[in-house]
């Protein structure tokens, strides 16, 4: 990719951006700054056609901003253009005609529907920034928020690769171009073979409230019954609602609730014994207890958020993976990060993030940097428990969570929330599969506030995708029908879906935001009207 055409910067977030001045075709200076562009350094790689990228590399004398990059490159007025979102996405990912102020977080794509060339550019796994584009007829721009928290970050003098940045070039369709721009991004990730990861997770008829063990143990003889004797053994997690501080609260997470989970070794054993692994949800970020280690201005009513700059903050979260693990889980769900660490969720960050002002107790780091040391401590203290990152940024979870949720909540009360959240995740989100982490589109409820029959296709997806597959069955809702459809998706997702035969692929998701018409495998599934 060539050097860009103009480049800004930003010092102070309150600041207007400013030219930095050219001083030869691939480095630009300003007083108090210096940003190089020059060719990446070489990364282990788990493919050898993945050509190295081009690296942004930024240095300040003291605080810096933002970043942002130009190039007067045109496109064509009629393309339609596809980016990511910042962590999960919200019902939100589809093409869409050229919108020059559409912030792109992490990757764009353009697709000419005259010519039926596809194209774009992103940033590689593990940046070194908060990276967005944004694309208008006569060219693209990246924007590189190095800020901490909502203030800037202090370099002094230190030099950041901010991002290594990549051109995609067309592979034959959009579907395939995104598959390819996905492998380049992270060619240098080698992901754990965790086998599929299938089970029951009860959010989603319990929704942290009126559960104890004995219903978590009948979720556990639930999918196992289901699984009918499959060699892979599927998961049953216990969803929010177990410790002491009651639903969406922090920590501490030493114990459960007296009276409903008296010793959480017991559950995890027994499910076990059912023939189950013992999955567990926590929100490593947020704390009941005061505390000098608190997040400026972050609080939300159940607890303070944790800033994890400060030592002691790393110490917790790796006492309660160590005591998760000494319980007998064998599956730890982390939540909640992104919004205890921004005070909002995806939708609500754009292109400030964050607000303004407060910074983390270590000003020295970038917040990219900040959420990439946490993510690697905790795959570090989790040691071979399987990690699902949910509310985590998946461009900086790549390689560091091994199942990744892609898309907000699916419902047990609502089937448009589902076909919204769920089906636009797996539809536009999938060539993340395998190679980020194992995709995970969230729960197929059985519930008796649902149709079975919408949500029977959902499953059906998902079954065949093979990415992880959640089902949260209430009791009340298992009938024949059900248990014969449950049965037959969970045991295909268990034996990995139809992978041997291409997976699966949305075939009008140019024009559709829940694709309705697939390719599976050999044939193609109509889905119907959603």
């Amino acid at each position: 990719m060539r050097a860009p055409t103009q480049v800004f910067f930003q010092l102070n977030p309150a600041d207007a951006l400013r030219p930095a001045g050219p001083t030869s075709p691939t480095r630009w200076t300003a007083p108090g700054i210096e940003v190089r562009w020059t060719e990446a350094p070489p990364r282990s790689s788990t493919t050898t056609s993945a050509a190295e990228g081009s690296a942004v590399l930024v240095a300040a004398s003291g605080g810096v901003a933002r970043v942002v990059l130009r190039w007067d490159e045109p496109v064509p007025a009629h393309a339609l253009v596809l980016g990511d979102a910042w962590e999960r996405s919200y019902g939100d990912l589809q093409w869409r005609h050229l919108q020059p102020d559409r912030l792109l977080p992490w990757y764009w794509l353009g697709h000419d529907e005259k010519t039926g060339a596809t194209f774009g550019a992103g940033v590689d796994v593990h940046p070194g920034a908060f990276c967005s584009w944004t694309v208008d007829q006569t060219g693209f721009t990246l924007w590189l928020d190095l800020r901490n928290g909502g203030g800037p970050t202090h370099l002094s003098g230190r030099e950041l690769t901010a991002a290594v940045v990549r051109r995609f070039e067309d592979a034959g369709t959009p579907w395939l171009t995104l598959h390819s721009a996905i492998e380049a991004m992270s060619s240098h990730v080698t992901l754990k073979d965790i086998g599929p990861v299938v089970g029951a997770n009860n959010w989603y008829y319990a929704y942290g409230e009126g559960f104890d063990e004995k219903a978590v143990l009948q979720d556990a003889a639930t999918v196992v019954e289901l699984a009918d004797g499959h060699p892979v053994k599927p998961f049953s997690v216990v969803d929010d609602g177990w410790n002491p501080g009651g639903n969406g609260s922090g920590g501490p997470w030493d114990s459960g609730i007296p009276g409903l989970f008296d010793d959480m070794a017991h559950t995890a054993a027994a499910i076990k014994e059912i023939g189950a692994r013992p999955g567990l949800w926590f929100r490593p970020l947020l704390s009941r207890e005061p505390g000098p280690w608190a997040r400026p201005g972050q609080y939300d009513g159940t607890g303070r958020a944790l800033d994890p700059t400060y030592p002691e903050v790393l110490d917790l979260i790796r006492a309660d993976l160590r005591r998760f693990k000494d319980w007998g889980f064998e599956l730890v769900k982390h939540d909640f990060s992104t919004y205890d660490l921004f005070g909002r969720f995806g939708p609500a960050m754009g292109a400030r993030l964050t607000d303004d002002g407060w910074q983390f107790h270590d000003p020295t780091r970038t917040t990219a940097e900040v959420i990439l040391d946490l993510y690697g401590e905790i795959r570090a203290a989790a040691d071979d428990l399987v990690l699902i990152g949910c509310n985590t940024v998946g461009h900086l979870a790549a390689g560091l969570v091994d199942v990744q949720r892609t898309g907000d909540d699916t419902s047990g009360r609502d089937w448009e929330r589902t076909r919204k959240m769920g089906i636009n995740s797996l539809a536009f989100r999938l060539p993340q599969h395998r190679r980020f982490f194992t995709l995970d589109a969230d729960c197929v409820p059985c519930t008796p506030q649902t149709p079975w029959e919408l949500n029977r296709q959902f499953l059906d997806l998902i079954a065949r995708s093979g990415s992880a597959l959640f089902v949260s069955v209430d009791p009340a809702a298992r009938t024949a029908r059900t248990d014969r459809d449950l049965g037959h998706g969970i045991r295909l997702a268990l034996s990995g879906g139809d992978a041997a035969d291409g997976g699966i692929e949305p075939l009008d998701w140019l024009v559709n935001t829940t694709p309705a018409r697939w390719r599976a495998g050999t044939g193609t599934v109509w889905m119907g009207e959603w």
